[in-house]
């Protein structure tokens, strides 16, 4: 059976931290595959306000998750703090990704819990089509302009 195998650029421009909840955990008592996409989701929220942009609204266009792709590593327990990294590549004129590293600490040492890829496309909410990333965007996310 084939895998996934996500190719982490070699830096990220933000980082966040998330406690994980008592509501996080599955059944096997650790973080589930579905939590593990709605911390990708509100890392990838806060990245987008780290630079003034939402969902809604990067330079005017609004974005959706064209696909994602997961590589669990470890598991993730109630009470961790998840520290996520965050980063925008690979843009096309309609779409890019956003990498994540999520990584607990334990016992003095960085574990990586998964990492993890979104196809963002860029998408006219108003017209109901995909549209241009901007350029002013692809600069601030890259962190190649102020903000």
């Amino acid at each position: 059976m084939a895998r996934i195998k996500i190719d982490l650029p070699k830096t990220f421009t933000f980082s966040t931290s998330i406690d994980i909840r008592i509501s996080d955990l599955n059944y096997g008592g650790h973080v589930g595959n579905d939590t593990i996409l709605s911390l990708l989701h509100e890392a990838r929220v806060r990245f987008l306000q780290h630079y003034g942009y939402s969902e809604l609204n990067l330079e005017g266009i609004g974005i959706i998750m064209g696909d994602v792709a997961i590589e669990y590593k470890a598991e993730g327990f109630y009470g961790d703090r998840l520290n996520i990294q965050v980063c925008a590549d690979e843009f096309t004129r309609v779409s890019f990704d956003i990498f994540y590293k999520i990584e607990k600490e334990h016992q003095g040492k960085n574990i990586v819990v998964a990492i993890a890829k979104t196809g963002i496309v860029g998408y006219d909410y108003n017209l109901k089509k995909v549209a241009a990333i901007p350029e002013k965007a692809k600069l601030t996310l890259t962190g190649n302009s102020s903000h």
